[in-house]
């Protein structure tokens, strides 16, 4: 998903999420919600899973080709989505809400709304005994459930993690029955939105506003705030091993870490558009790492080091999958399409 796509939509969708009807009211039903702005794009087994502006889901089952629309309780954006298997998956948005699935995404139900979420920040807080941050939580609860969650990631169906605008972040135990704060345990003292959340064994990454990057090495127990080099937002994370991570955000930036975070490097992107959404590639020859950037580019990764254009999507790229058959998927401000990339590109 792109948060920084994402966070374009924030000044209409603020108004929109302080109005109650938004977390009452369940998303409109329409004949064009094919077309609807999408924002995150998910593999439940063999399904897709797209989630969108106006709370719009979509499913596939044939790979991207056909999309249905499926009832959601609430009508506010929705900014990303993920399954841990082929039924269980979660979805977040404005409003601070988490949807959760148990049927690969044919119903869902409201697990956390902003209202909560505020609430349950404000006792940490207290509890805290720390003042500036229960001052920042007292203004939480004046401006009310208006904060957008923008990135996920759940490692199994009962251990998930979900980070937002102004440092908001939450974490679960229990599937989503019951949430817990974070904010006091990320080194995150003003607040950075935070977009992008991974994991790969014990090695946990978040990534956000003005260069943020949080690394935990004992699974969440403890974090540390890195310096990347880089003061740009970072919008998406790939852990491709524990040791290894790629990081991409504004200008087309994207940065290369083997050693878990301690060092990072620029790698050579000939397009200085900011990166959206990145995708561990596995496709015969096809391997790799694949990037989307904002104008609809997709670039790969090469061995040493260079990205290359390797397929033009016609659309501002929010999030990326492969299918069960191969084929690349995209969603954007235009709803899903097939991306056909060249086998062989210019510079390989």
């Amino acid at each position: 998903m792109t948060a920084g796509l994402a966070l374009s939509l924030l000044s209409p969708s603020l108004a929109q999420a302080t109005a109650p009807s938004v977390l009452e009211q369940p998303a409109r039903m329409t004949s064009i919600a094919q077309r609807a702005v999408l924002l995150g794009l998910a593999e439940a087994g063999e399904r897709l899973v797209a989630v969108g502006e106006r709370g719009v889901i979509l499913l596939s089952d044939d790979n991207g080709e056909n999309w249905r629309q499926v009832p959601v309780p609430v009508s506010v954006t929705l900014t990303d989505v993920q399954f841990v298997d082929a039924e269980y998956g979660w979805a977040i948005g404005h409003a601070g809400v988490v949807l959760a699935t148990r049927d690969g995404g044919e119903s869902w139900e409201l697990q956390l709304d902003g209202t909560e979420a505020i609430e349950i920040e404000h006792s940490a807080a207290q509890r805290s005994g720390d003042e500036q941050r229960l001052s920042n939580a007292e203004l939480l609860v004046q401006d009310g459930p208006d904060k957008p969650f923008l990135s996920l990631h759940f490692s199994d169906r009962q251990h998930g993690m979900i980070g937002g605008a102004y440092g908001l972040a939450f974490r679960t135990e229990d599937g989503g029955e019951s949430w817990s704060s974070m904010v006091g345990d990320l080194p995150n003292d003003w607040g950075a939105h935070i977009y992008a959340i991974t994991r790969n064994g014990d090695s946990l990454y978040l990534a956000g506003e003005q260069g943020l990057f949080i690394r935990s090495l004992d699974g969440g127990k403890h974090f540390d705030k890195i310096d990347v080099g880089y003061p740009g937002s970072l919008f998406t994370l790939l852990t491709p091993s524990p040791g290894e991570v790629l990081v991409g955000g504004l200008r087309g930036t994207v940065l290369e870490s083997r050693d878990t975070g301690y060092t990072f490097a620029p790698l050579s992107n000939p397009i200085p558009v900011s990166i959206n959404a990145a995708l561990s590639n596995e496709s015969g020859g096809d391997s790799g790492y694949l990037f989307a950037n904002q104008a609809g580019h997709i670039l790969r990764l090469l061995g040493d080091g260079r990205l290359i254009p390797v397929a033009d999507a016609h659309q501002p790229l929010t999030d990326l999958v492969r299918a069960a058959n191969g084929k690349l998927v995209g969603v954007g401000f235009n709803g899903p399409s097939l991306v056909e990339t060249k086998r062989k590109a210019a510079g390989e």
